[in-house]
């Protein structure tokens, strides 16, 4: 899986003639960005060496347990972990990208629970989100793939990278699921 292949279905929106496409299509892309942030949080943590594919269904159960983990939380684990933050692998387009974002979260809540969000979004307006969700994506994927060689839209995050010792580079080193709770305790979720 690719950035284009995981918008395919958004795109199908974006053609289609369905009334409600550019909401659809809101929803749709703010999920993937946040899975893409999931799962790029996930195959970092997975480098430790003390991990293995035996511990794959430990790790997902971990943030399972928590319900007060979100996509806030995840560029926070990686900025924890990784000396090269989200925001310098989106790069320049981050700021305005960032802002974007934060105005789609508060959007997000209202759209996903059927309330009326106050701000009367046009569709032109849901669109322009769009697209500045996927610009965030497609920057993220592209300098995620070089950085740490994964994108976050590749099935699976629980796989070893073919950068050999990419752990090494990584600020804080974990060294058993039990201190990857205790981090996500500390550091990912939500107060």
């Amino acid at each position: 899986m690719s950035f284009e292949m995981e918008f395919e279905t958004v795109a199908l929106l974006e053609r289609s003639k369905a009334e409600t496409r550019a909401v659809d299509a809101f929803a749709l892309s703010f999920i993937k960005s946040e899975r893409q942030l999931r799962r790029l949080f996930t195959y970092l943590v997975y480098q430790y060496p003390c991990f293995s594919y035996a511990d794959a269904n430990r790790l997902r159960e971990i943030l399972a347990a928590s319900r007060r983990v979100f996509a806030d939380g995840f560029i926070t684990g990686f900025d924890a972990i990784y000396p090269n933050p989200i925001a310098s692998l989106i790069g320049p387009k981050y700021v305005a990208l960032q802002k974007s974002m934060t105005e789609a979260i508060a959007a997000r809540h209202k759209i996903f629970h059927g309330q009326l969000t106050g701000r009367g979004l046009s569709r032109e307006a849901l669109w322009a989100q769009v697209a500045d969700i996927k610009e965030w994506c497609r920057l993220l994927s592209s300098a995620a793939k070089k950085e740490i060689g994964y994108d976050g839209f590749a099935r699976d995050s629980f796989r070893k990278s073919q950068i050999p010792r990419l752990h090494e580079r990584f600020k804080i080193q974990l060294k058993s699921a039990t201190e990857y709770e205790e981090f996500v305790e500390r550091v990912v979720t939500r107060a």
